[in-house]
């Protein structure tokens, strides 16, 4: 299998059809016909449904567009790798993150690194921790930053300082709005739109599930999202209550929101990993030296 066939294979996916495909790759469409068919030949399976204008994927299509993007990201961050490879430190640094405020504290490394580093660039990818480790462990980020709790026996990490606490946003005409924390007995009787975050933390034993005694599956889910900001805009429509992190949504006095703790407070750690044994690139390996320097 040739990464110029997977190429080909996601920029057909990419157009929705074999001729706008050609057109884009500058290649004749009996060509392209020809590189697709012996690509299906090669992997024993039918790739795509072809349609009377545009074709789609079938199951086994849908398996390696995954698997394409993901050979395809290696190629270009293993060839970005070696390109950095000079007296020059330059090159591309890749990091998860869920989302937490402590983001901020990465970013002032970032530009401590740019002013002195003008080459190295940033990718930051969000999402919860199965979703950044994942990632991690096929070798496509360099780290994660992840919430506690969470196992990262298997990772090399550093532990940061800051902490991160939880919370409820609610609209400023709430009633709950006039308490200054909200309490389990307050979450019983509210409509919630809960987080994969929270449910994955719950789900095995830990501060969170000591902190909702065993009471979170009676609470009133009324929806869930992934991303606070999405969370946010059904709290502003009235839809609920959400669980999440202090300083994730704007609270300002201009907003409709605002965020009231947890009581008992409940915060989380929060840790950068990496696999053990990673060899790093220069700019990744600058940047681990600036995480220990901050940390001294």
């Amino acid at each position: 299998m040739e990464i110029r066939v997977l190429k080909y294979f996601l920029a057909v996916v990419r157009e929705g059809s074999i001729t706008g495909a050609a057109n884009s790759l500058h290649l004749t469409q009996p060509t392209l016909t020809r590189q697709l068919q012996d690509l299906e030949r090669e992997l024993k399976q039918k790739l795509f449904i072809r349609g009377k204008h545009k074709v789609s994927l079938t199951p086994e299509g849908l398996i390696l567009r995954k698997r394409a993007e993901e050979i395809l990201e290696m190629v270009e961050k293993t060839q970005a790798e070696f390109q950095s490879i000079s007296d020059t430190i330059c090159g591309d640094i890749y990091i998860g993150c869920g989302e937490t405020e402590s983001m901020t504290y990465i970013a002032q490394i970032f530009k401590e690194i740019q002013q002195n580093y003008p080459e190295v660039k940033f990718h930051i990818q969000s999402g919860d921790a199965d979703d950044v480790t994942e990632k991690l462990d096929k070798g496509l980020l360099d780290f994660c930053l992840l919430i506690q709790p969470i196992n990262i026996d298997k990772y090399d990490h550093i532990t940061l300082s800051a902490k991160d606490v939880w919370g409820v946003i609610m609209r400023k005409d709430s009633d709950l709005a006039k308490k200054e924390f909200i309490q389990l007995e307050d979450l019983k009787r509210l409509p919630l739109i809960n987080s994969r975050q929270v449910i994955k933390k719950i789900s095995s034993k830990n501060q969170f599930m000591d902190w909702f005694q065993g009471e979170f599956e009676n609470l009133h889910t009324v929806g869930t999202s992934n991303l606070v900001y999405n969370a946010a805009i059904m709290v502003k429509s009235g839809l609920g209550y959400a669980i999440t992190l202090d300083k994730l949504v704007n609270t300002s006095v201009e907003s409709e929101l605002c965020f009231r703790p947890l009581k008992p407070k409940l915060e989380s750690a929060l840790d950068i990993v990496w696999k053990k044994n990673q060899i790093f690139s220069p700019a990744a390996k600058l940047f681990l030296e600036k995480l220990h320097e901050n940390l001294d």
